[in-house]
This record gives structure tokens, C-alpha cells and sequence, in this order.
């Protein structure tokens, strides 16, 4: 048996919409670089770009778990002494909500020229409205991503019958 290899002319790109409201930026990101990729298809080839558009849209209500928000930093350097900028993800989150899930999806895809190839089929949208409605992307549920309803640390779960909640 051979292995298959895909060709350019086999390769049919889909547009997806995702929503982004109320998943965890790392899920969500993980999930669109792999339809960005093509790794959802059976014909996919880790040489050649097989995957489709996505579209996402209410990028501004992504959510980060944890204490994300007030720790984790953007880093960034001119290249002179002292050029180091850092900006907390609250503050990118309010400013530029769209650059938050490109930087998460960015770093998810091959760091090649095939990757800032991959990367262009990104679409995203602070809104819940996009201006590809020509295309006609399909909605696309995410697997793994679902909106986090689990208590996170220091909240606990509330079993009926505790005493420790009186």
C-alpha cells in the first residue's frame, strides 16, 4: 500500500464559524489551528496547506481561566536597550481582543512558511457579525471546547447536605 500524498488540485477548502463567547482562549485556539491546518480531513498532509477558513466571531468574550488576566503578559522588544514592553492580557483583551486569539492561534500552527501561509485563512471578528456571509461558512461546533462550567480554585462544589456552606 502507498501512501498518500495530497495534491493541490484535491484540496477543497470549507469556511467554518466559530463563536468564541465564553470558550477558554487555549481550547478554542488548539481547536481552529487544526481546521486551519487541514488535520480534521483524511487527506491531510503535514507538507501541504489542506485546511480550510475559519471565521471567528465575539472575539472580545473569549475567556481566560484562572488568574490569566492579571499574570500573564505580552512581551514584546524593539531590539534597543530597555525596549522591553510588557502588557498584562486584561489590557490587550480590552484593546485589541482580535490579536489575542491570532497570537494564540499563531503560536499553534508550523513556524515556517507553510504556517504564515495558514495563518492568512484566519478570520476574526470582535462582533457577533463578520463580512464573509458570500462564502457561506457553515457553523462549526467545537469538541473539545466547550464553555468552562466547573468551579475553578478556591470556590469548590457545593454538595446537598454540606454544612460547610452555613
Amino acid at each position: 500500500m502507498r501512501t498518500y500524498s495530497a495534491k493541490l488540485g484535491d484540496i477543497k477548502r470549507e469556511w467554518h464559524v466559530v463563536d468564541a463567547a465564553g470558550i477558554p482562549l487555549g481550547r478554542l485556539a488548539s481547536e481552529v489551528a487544526q481546521l486551519i491546518r487541514g488535520k480534521h480531513k483524511p487527506m491531510f498532509t503535514p507538507h501541504m496547506d489542506t485546511g480550510d477558513y475559519v471565521i471567528v466571531v465575539n472575539a472580545d468574550k473569549v475567556k481566560l481561566t484562572g488568574k490569566k488576566l492579571e499574570q500573564k503578559k505580552y512581551f514584546r522588544h524593539s531590539g534597543y536597550p530597555g525596549g522591553v514592553k510588557l502588557i498584562n492580557y486584561d489590557v490587550l483583551l480590552k484593546k485589541k481582543p482580535t490579536f489575542v486569539i491570532e497570537k494564540a492561534v499563531k503560536g499553534m500552527l508550523p513556524h515556517n512558511r507553510l504556517g504564515r501561509a495558514m495563518i492568512q485563512k484566519l478570520k476574526v471578528y470582535t462582533g457577533p457579525s463578520h463580512k464573509h456571509e458570500a462564502q457561506e461558512p457553515k457553523p462549526y461546533t467545537l469538541k473539545y471546547a466547550v464553555p468552562d462550567a466547573r468551579p475553578h480554585r478556591g470556590q469548590g462544589r457545593q454538595v446537598e447536605g454540606d454544612a460547610s456552606g452555613s
